[in-house]
């Protein structure tokens, strides 16, 4: 790979990490699902070469996996929230004095009206 070759791929892989950076921070999961082929090219690229300013390129990318961790842990939360409030709306579960549980059926059956 020739230095202009490997200068050009090192910008575009910088720009990239850059605009991965403000789609983790405005939520945008389809503009990073959509990075990651490009992004996984470009640092093929890139391996087995000696690059300046690679340090920079692991620094952004480190950040960025760590938004990304940030943005799954946030999901997963939502999924859990989500499965509890549905599992309350079925049922309720309680416990007496001595520890028993106790479950009361929900109030409200989920139903689908329909309208002409």
């Amino acid at each position: 790979m020739t230095d202009r070759t490997r200068d050009v791929v090192h910008e575009a892989l910088e720009k990239l990490l850059d605009r991965e950076r403000n789609a983790l921070l405005a939520g945008d999961l389809e503009t990073i699902a959509g990075l990651a082929e490009e992004k996984e090219r470009l640092i093929g690229q890139l391996s087995g070469s000696a690059v300046p300013g690679l340090e920079g390129l692991r620094n952004k990318a480190a950040r960025n996996q760590a938004l990304l961790n940030s943005a799954l842990d946030g999901i997963r939360a939502v999924a859990d929230r989500l499965e509890a409030v549905r599992q309350l709306r079925g049922t309720l579960d309680t416990y007496d004095s001595n520890g028993r549980r106790h479950s009361i059926d929900g109030l409200r059956q989920p139903r689908v009206e329909k309208r002409a």
